[in-house]
């Protein structure tokens, strides 16, 4: 499976870009906002993915950061929403409003995306909303490019965050620190490791 790509910006659509690896070009789908990010052609970028197959097609989507992607996978976990649907409310909220919107139950906020009625609004914010609790104040600045920290909710990092919470760290102070943390490690470090280096981080 395909989960991040760099190289450079070849093309670019409505919705769609074409990033050339080693003289492969991959086309991906992205959100409005993920586009906006991406630049202009020639620029070096990094897209983290998320591949669909289906029996008849697939296809890359891309994203501007490993938040906006577990968002994307929440979204798509909702009976109604495809992936067409999940790009079209990322494209009218940033990852931080989505968020907002989902812990308050602010349907009508959701409901401004193309595609998206009030009542499928209402399912998406009651069915993320204790979801959207769990990571409310866990986005913050990864490395370079301001990509925002997100984490799915029961994985090793928001567990980590959970655990360095419940020592008394504070959300933010938590969620930098184990974002570090899963930069120096990789995405597929163990939540020993991970609480283990953000605590260090934490407290320096």
């Amino acid at each position: 499976m395909i989960a991040k790509l760099t190289g450079i910006l070849d093309d670019t659509g409505p919705d769609w870009a074409v990033i050339d690896v080693g003289g492969v070009g991959y086309l991906v789908q992205c959100s409005a906002k993920t586009l906006s990010h991406l630049g202009i052609r020639g620029d070096r970028v990094v897209v983290h993915t998320e591949m669909q197959v289906s029996e008849t097609d697939q296809r890359l989507i891309g994203f501007t950061s490993a938040g906006e992607r577990a968002w994307f996978r929440l979204l798509t976990a909702v009976q109604g929403v495809g992936s067409k649907v999940a790009l079209a409310i990322l494209s009218a909220l940033s990852v931080e409003e989505l968020q907002r919107a989902c812990a308050q139950g602010d349907a009508a906020m959701v409901a401004r995306a193309n595609g998206v009625g009030p009542k499928l609004a209402s399912r998406i914010v009651n069915e993320l909303k204790d979801k959207a609790g769990g990571l409310a104040g866990y986005t913050s600045p990864v490395g370079m490019g301001g990509e925002s920290f997100a984490p799915p909710p029961g994985n090793a990092a928001a567990d980590a965050v959970s655990a360095l919470q419940n020592l008394g760290f504070k959300p933010m102070v938590a969620s930098s620190a184990v974002a570090a943390a899963v930069k120096e490690l990789g995405e597929d470090a163990g939540l020993n490791d991970l609480v283990r280096v953000a605590l260090k981080r934490a407290a320096g």
